[in-house]
């Protein structure tokens, strides 16, 4: 006990204020303390430090409650701000077929509607203050209220098998999923949004508002204990929004409570159609999903973004130069900016020739019946050979070493 220390009955009877000198060596425990008696504003700076820590009395679980790491890699959605558009930046006409239209790894699945739009990606002066740059827009060009049962325009986003191991889904373990993203539109609306688990027909629903101006949408979807995802590099899980649905998938009641076998009516109950009028309008950015709570969008950089981005999709060299083998033919190859989810296909997102030619030993420039093949035996997802043949004017010169610039050709390895 320190030599001055004082008793209770001294400190009734003629002190008001108690100095750390006052106090007997331990007589303070946590026990004796209310809760929250010690704040921020109690605690002097650099008061504790280091040394004034108990060996292991700062935990992951104390910092991040989750288990995830709240510092960064929480969102499993690649290109969420909506900056990378390897494809185009805009395309008109789209509603009749599913795809990958514009922005990278934003999927249109869509059937039966006779609804057309535009899919672009957009830089609204509103976005500023909320932190974002780009958006994807979407906006109905021709309106389809005539709905028939089966019709459905979803736009979504798939992962991976093993970028959602984390959720521990089909465990005891198993983890809240939670999805975050902002809106907006022309004039209110309602639409839903459905995590779909494809490695077990398993899938919940949930709805959400759209009004005229930014807001923030959060949707916290419950831990799944029944049906593993699948560890491997195909397909295990989609995240997409109803936009348009006839009966068969809105004449139920929502299963937005638990997961469930998949029932097609129980999937986009209550739901705007986007095809009601031509002035329809709906844009998202900052779509985020990611283990156990909602927390602030995680900006990734634009490089970083665009090699996750290239896993899936890679633009062709715009200038390859092969080696002629043939009066008509020859080989070429290349090399991956990063290694491909899976063997790419050759993909041309375009209705002009693939190549122009541009021949180093000649003049020429005519080319006709042109074709690009991968070499199925010479390469994979890392890169490897191309065939080239065609008609060329002049002919190609056997062992010459030819220039073909390419217009808008892709190595796709999609899910």
């Amino acid at each position: 006990m320190a030599s001055n220390a004082k008793n209770l009955a001294e400190l009734l009877n003629n002190e008001s204020t108690i100095a750390v000198a006052d106090v007997a060596d331990g007589s303070i425990t946590t026990a004796k303390l209310a809760d929250d008696a010690v704040t921020n504003a109690k605690i002097g700076a650099n008061a504790v430090g280091t040394t004034e820590l108990a060996d292991d009395a700062v935990t992951e679980a104390k910092i991040n409650p989750a288990g995830l790491g709240k510092f960064g890699r929480r969102n499993v959605v690649i290109n969420g701000a909506m900056q990378i558009a390897q494809r185009s930046t805009s395309t008109t006409g789209l509603g009749a077929a599913s795809g990958y239209h514009t922005l990278d790894r934003m999927n249109i699945d869509v059937s039966g509607t006779a609804g057309r739009f535009t899919m672009s990606q957009e830089q609204e002066n509103d976005m500023k203050a909320i932190g974002f740059s780009d958006c994807l827009k979407l906006d109905c060009t021709t309106a389809d209220t005539s709905i028939a049962a089966g019709e459905y325009l979803t736009l979504g986003t798939r992962f991976e098998g093993k970028d959602v191991q984390r959720f521990k889904k089909g465990t005891s373990s198993a983890e809240v999923f939670a999805v975050s993203f902002y809106v907006k539109g022309n004039a209110s609306a309602t639409y839903a949004l459905e995590l779909y688990d494809q490695d077990n027909n398993r899938q919940i629903s949930k709805t959400f508002n759209v009004t005229t101006s930014w807001s923030r949408v959060e949707l916290l979807f419950p831990a799944d204990t029944t049906g593993t995802f699948t560890s491997d590099v195909n397909q295990s899980l989609i995240m997409q929004i109803w936009l348009h649905a006839g009966t068969t998938w809105t004449g139920g009641t929502l299963n937005s409570s638990a997961w469930g076998s998949s029932v097609n009516n129980q999937r986009a109950v209550s739901t705007t159609s986007f095809f009601d009028s031509t002035d329809r309008t709906f844009f998202i950015t900052g779509w985020q999903l990611e283990v156990g709570e909602v927390t602030d969008f995680e900006h990734r950089g634009i490089g970083e973004e665009s090699m996750l981005c290239y896993r899936y999709l890679q633009r062709f060299p715009k200038q390859l130069t092969f080696q002629g083998l043939t009066a008509s033919a020859g080989v070429a190859q290349y090399s991956m900016r990063t290694d491909m989810r899976a063997n790419p296909t050759l993909v041309n997102d375009n209705s002009s020739p693939y190549w122009e030619n541009t021949p180093w030993t000649s003049a020429g420039t005519s080319l006709s019946g042109f074709t690009i093949t991968i070499n199925g035996g010479h390469c994979d997802k890392h890169g490897g050979d191309v065939n080239v043949s065609g008609s060329w004017n002049p002919s190609i010169v056997n062992g010459k070493q030819q220039l073909v610039r390419t217009e808008k050709c892709f190595l796709s390895a999609e899910i």
